[in-house]
């Protein structure tokens, strides 16, 4: 079951397949697989994140924070992006994600806002995002974006995607703090116009007509509170005929054409506002 704090536990698995060649070939770093079909197996998303950098940060009121950091091949300058996660927590999924984004050539940051903690069922992660602190978490998000404008590998460009849970916080960062772009998947947008006049960054939304929570009211309201504050041409909405959550491999929700095309179409606004 799914609410505005995120979406419950799988029941199906999808129908992604993985030979064996093709699974040791991987674990052993001598070939890729698609985005999906890592995600979809715990070992592999595992092997997959296990190529990002644990660092720890401070946010402006001093406390710590951690996250995933996953660096480009080369030393040229890269766009930057700050991951932000599902209600599950920073799991090995997100932190292959934030894997493959480097692959492609980005500075990537899989910021961690459950305090190390990492939900197994749908209860433990519905308390772990009630226990959030929107305050902590902004100035958490502030660092994250601070610190990705400013790395020695950063291009100066900053933007910010996240799931669900994640989602919402994506376009919470770019209220809080300047970025060039930001990418939206079925998150909480319920803001009002005032809210909304900070916002400077292009937005890019994906989002299910049958999710009935991220539903198309919301979604109506968000950029009837963008026409109030004058930005309504900085929002592009995309509807997919699926469900919350249906991006996730992991998940009996996923539809594997539409996030292909919802990943397809997340590159190429990160490469046009990024680079």
């Amino acid at each position: 079951m799914c609410d505005l704090d995120g979406c419950g536990s799988a029941i199906d698995m999808p129908p992604i397949e993985v030979s064996d060649r093709q699974r040791r070939a991987f674990l052993a770093g001598l070939a890729s697989l698609p985005l999906a079909s890592v995600l979809a197996f715990p070992e592999l998303a595992q092997a997959a994140g296990a190529r990002t950098e644990a660092i720890s940060m401070q946010g402006s009121n001093g406390a710590t924070f951690s996250g995933a950091l996953a660096l480009p091949q080369g030393g040229g300058p890269a766009p930057t992006l700050v991951l932000i996660h599902e209600w599950w927590g920073l799991n090995d999924q997100i932190k292959a994600v934030a894997a493959e984004f480097a692959e492609l050539g980005y500075v990537a940051l899989a910021i961690d806002l459950h305090g190390g903690k990492v939900a197994s069922n749908a209860q433990e992660a519905r308390e772990l995002t009630r226990a959030v602190k929107p305050d902590v978490a902004t100035q958490q998000l502030v660092a994250a974006i601070d610190f990705l404008r400013h790395h020695d590998k950063s291009n100066g460009k900053v933007g910010t995607i996240g799931w669900c849970f994640g989602g919402g916080w994506s376009l919470n960062a770019s209220l809080a703090s300047p970025v060039d772009a930001t990418v939206i998947y079925y998150g909480n947008v319920r803001k009002s116009p005032e809210q909304l006049d900070s916002l400077n960054a292009p937005i890019l939304g994906h989002f299910g007509t049958q999710d009935r929570n991220i539903n198309e009211e919301m979604v109506a309201g968000f950029g009837e509170a963008l026409a109030s504050a004058g930005k309504s041409e900085l929002f592009t909405p995309h509807w997919y005929d699926a469900n919350h959550a249906f991006a996730n491999p992991t998940g009996s929700r996923f539809d594997a054409e539409d996030a292909a095309l919802a990943w397809q179409r997340t590159l190429d606004f990160f490469k046009q506002h990024l680079s």
